[in-house]
Parts: C-alpha cells; sequence; structure tokens
C-alpha cells in the first residue's frame, strides 16, 4: 500500500511540475519570443502525465484505498496550478507515515 501511495505521490509531483512548466515557461516562450513550439511539446507531456494522474487517482478510487472526497480534491487540484503539490502534502503524505 505504501509502495502504491508513493508511486500516486510521484505522479501528482509530476503533473503539478509539467503544468507549472507549461504556464510560466512554455506559454511565455510561445508569446514573448515566438517559440510555439514550446507550447506545443510541453503541452504533450502535461497531457500524458495529466491523463496518467487521473487514470491513478480513479484507480485508488476503485480499489478503495481514497475515498470520494479525497478522489474530487485530487481532480479539481488537477487543474489548479500548485494544487497537486497541496492535494500530495495535504492528502497523501499523511497517509505515508
Amino acid at each position: 500500500m505504501l509502495l502504491r501511495i508513493l508511486m500516486l505521490s510521484k505522479i501528482a509531483i509530476l503533473e503539478g511540475s509539467t503544468l507549472l512548466l507549461l504556464l510560466f515557461l512554455a506559454v511565455p516562450a510561445k508569446r514573448l519570443f515566438g517559440y510555439p513550439e514550446a507550447v506545443t511539446l510541453m503541452g504533450s507531456i502535461h497531457g500524458a502525465a495529466f491523463i496518467a494522474y487521473v487514470v491513478t487517482l480513479v484507480a485508488f478510487f476503485v480499489g478503495k484505498h481514497l475515498n470520494i472526497k479525497q478522489l474530487g480534491l485530487g481532480l479539481f487540484a488537477a487543474f489548479i496550478p500548485f494544487g497537486s503539490f497541496v492535494f500530495e502534502h495535504n492528502v497523501l503524505k499523511p497517509r505515508q507515515l
């Protein structure tokens, strides 16, 4: 169980990191420097990380490792910058202890 929680924590951090890179690195590179490939590349990476995060959250819910409230918080957090970091710190990290 602990290994699974660690895996979900790593995926949450990856998803949050790719969102921040997309918003604060790739989008400015496109808008300020005319480099649209940055958004294409980072958007694809973030999309894959987002899908992995959502699929893993749902799998944890189906496996009864998360309740409906935790699932909802995790899904909501995916759409907010720094949200998945807060979710990982407040919901997942206490379960690792």
